[in-house]
């Protein structure tokens, strides 16, 4: 049996995890670090019931998810009964990445992360564009 070229491997979970990281980690200052307090979850795919809630026919429409309630929207007599998560849908990802060709893995996973994180702290399509240059 041989062993496949690494570059002929589908990227792990762990691999999407650590390159979501490393997105966070590049963050311009004031959100560096208060992005590093939304937990991360990365799955193959979204769950059946997160598809149907947003009303999606094929779960591979689905790159990523923010649940949670908004920087925006947040007081501070608010009873936190469960941290903000941003999801990462492993599956979809790639389906996405490979459809494009054009960009590596690390940029599809930054790019979904941002998007991700601009519902949390509330950024304006011009924010996002500063630090996705995709979005523009």
């Amino acid at each position: 049996m041989t062993n496949p070229a690494p570059e002929s491997i589908a990227p792990s979970l762990a691999l999407l995890e650590q390159l979501a990281h490393e997105a966070i980690s590049t963050l311009p200052a004031p959100f560096r670090e208060p992005a590093t307090h939304i937990l991360l979850r990365i799955e193959d795919f979204p769950a059946d019931e997160m598809v149907e809630e947003l009303g999606l026919n094929d779960p591979f429409e689905l790159t990523g998810l923010y649940e949670g309630i908004p920087l925006t929207e947040k007081s501070t007599a608010d009873q936190m009964t469960r941290p903000d998560v941003i999801w990462l849908f492993r599956r979809p990802i790639l389906d996405e990445w490979a459809e494009r060709g054009n960009v590596s893995i690390g940029e599809m996973v930054a790019h979904v992360v941002i998007h991700e994180l601009a519902h949390h702290f509330g950024w304006s399509d011009e924010d996002i564009a500063h630090i996705d240059p995709w979005w523009e």
